[in-house]
């Protein structure tokens, strides 16, 4: 189900009940950019720690923007029975009131979404407005203020033309008349009747649902009447609520506190706070403690299927939709009890009839999917005895809790991060040398350049002339090829022995031995 602007808020109470019914909810994001490449040394390193890699993330969250946030609501019924209501939402930051957003495009992934099939026009003509805490704040000083403002361009333009109307009309109406504004989409309908209230103290206006309001030529006396009723769709609370758009339904689902499920979701986690809660902190530990706060109980489903793999036959794979198809597999499948059913409601069908990848709400679906199928299958390994035939979501939760909050942590020293307590000390794979000779001014660069053919390495300056690689799995041939190269010298990184910090102590240690050994020789000369 799509859901922008001008429905939103009509399906913000039926959101709100179906989530307060469900047993989970999946999420999936997608966005105008992944990782900055304007920003130096911004790219994903194995030799990134946690913290490290928030560092770099954060600054790429703060560049780009949500275009599609898909949701799947998923509800247990009375028997072994999920059913599931999955929606896409388009986003678009709000441009009433704060100061005008700022966002990034990615070439390389708005090829991508539109090689399948995003539409661009409900992104940018009916995204849903949202704001964090800070952008609120703005507004609301402003709104009391009376000093608001427009940002768009494209709306000042509907507002012109319809403010341009209202006097045109006005100047030969009578108190009492009326006339129609049509065609407004979206936030227009709110935009227009707040400017036109700003500039003319002798009108009231009106939404009449169907893209249009409803303008009257009334008294400045009966406007104040007008104002103070509670029936006035221009008070300054509704105003806000208009303004916040989908982040109204992030502080229902925060509320809710339902398990939040994701697949490879720390980027996921880092936009929710930064665009409906408040901008990124600098710490690393304070954003943990945040979405622990917002969200205490989060399954990442790349956590949970890595186990998988290693618990259960299971082939390796990397997509989420062909996670999805081994799952759904006869092999894998438990005979007695089965998978539990997974039922799409009427409005999201076209999910169980056609593949829609990296459609958020059909990324959504699948995530809840995975989920469910990976919890059961790991129940039924479990244990020896017979699992009953309708298990509880609270029993899969219970063989799923060591992956609980553990949100899976792409090529790093860690393999996940956990959201509930400390993270796991950085184990970097086995590291590479290589010492330069007769080759000055070597770049990091220059050294991914020569070996990116042979291994995909991540390198690192140790010092003038030294450089270390890191790899999944570097090929013994590289230390084959480069045993007789004129000018780089490669072997196995040994800490104690190519360490600058340990051959710095070494060297201190040595000079201190030295020295005690020749006081002590001419101590003993001079005693003599």
């Amino acid at each position: 189900m799509e859901v922008g602007a001008e429905g939103f808020a009509r399906r913000l109470p039926c959101l709100r009940r179906r989530i307060l019914r469900a047993a989970f909810v999946a999420l999936d994001m997608e966005f105008t950019g992944l990782h900055s490449t304007s920003l130096q040394n911004n790219e994903p390193s194995l030799f990134d720690s946690p913290a490290e890699r928030y560092a770099k993330a954060r600054q790429s969250v703060q560049r780009f923007t949500v275009v599609q946030l898909g949701l799947a609501i998923f509800s247990k019924e009375n028997s072994n029975k999920y059913m599931v209501h999955s929606y896409n939402f388009f986003l678009f930051p709000s441009t009433l009131g704060i100061r005008d957003v700022e966002f990034t495009l990615s070439a390389s992934s708005i090829q991508f979404l539109s090689h399948y099939g995003f539409d661009y026009n409900k992104f940018l003509k009916d995204g849903i407005p949202y704001m964090n805490e800070a952008q609120e704040k703005i507004l609301r000083q402003r709104l009391l203020a009376g000093t608001w403002k427009v940002c768009s361009n494209a709306d000042r333009d509907v507002l012109k033309k319809a403010i341009d109307e209202v006097t045109s009309w006005i100047a030969a109406a009578k108190e009492e008349d009326t006339m129609i504004l049509q065609d407004l989409n979206g936030d227009h309908v709110l935009y227009v009747q707040l400017v036109l209230r700003q500039a003319l103290e002798n009108v009231w206006t009106e939404p009449l649902g169907d893209k249009k309001v409803m303008v009257k030529k009334v008294s400045p006396k009966h406007r104040q009447l007008l104002e103070n009723s509670s029936y006035d769709h221009c008070q300054k609370k509704l105003i806000l609520l208009s303004a916040r758009g989908f982040t109204n339904l992030f502080q229902i689902l925060v509320k809710a506190k339902k398990p939040l499920v994701g697949h490879n979701m720390l980027m996921d986690l880092m936009h929710l706070h930064e665009k409906f809660y408040r901008p990124l902190p600098e710490s690393y530990e304070e954003f943990k403690r945040n979405i622990h706060n917002l969200f205490p109980v989060i399954i990442d489903t790349k956590t949970v299927t890595k186990f998988v793999q290693k618990k259960c036959l299971f082939p390796r794979v990397s997509s989420l939709l062909e996670v999805y198809a081994v799952l759904c597999s006869s092999n894998l499948n438990p005979k007695v009890p089965p998978y539990p059913v997974i039922a799409l409601a009427s409005g999201c069908s076209r999910y169980a009839e056609n593949k829609s990848p990296h459609e958020a709400g059909y990324d959504a679906f699948l995530c809840g999917s995975v989920l469910l199928m990976s919890a059961h299958l790991l129940l039924c390994r479990s244990t020896d005895a017979a699992v009953e035939a309708d298990p509880s979501f609270s029993q899969y939760l219970a063989v799923l809790a060591e992956h609980v909050n553990k949100v899976n942590f792409i090529r790093g020293g860690v393999s996940s991060i956990n959201f509930s307590g400390e993270d796991a000390p950085c184990c970097h794979p086995p590291a590479l040398i290589v010492h330069v000779r007769g080759w000055p001014g070597l770049t990091e660069s220059q050294i991914y350049q020569e070996f990116k053919a042979r291994c995909r390495f991540d390198v690192r300056r140790l010092s003038k002339n030294q450089f270390i690689l890191l790899s999944n799995q570097y090929k013994q041939l590289v230390l084959r090829d480069y045993r007789h190269h004129p000018h780089l010298q490669v072997s196995v990184y040994r800490h104690w022995r190519h360490s600058p910090g340990v051959n710095c102590l070494l060297q201190i240690s040595g000079i201190v031995a030295l020295w005690s050994l020749l006081a002590f020789a001419l101590g003993g000369t001079s005693s003599c």
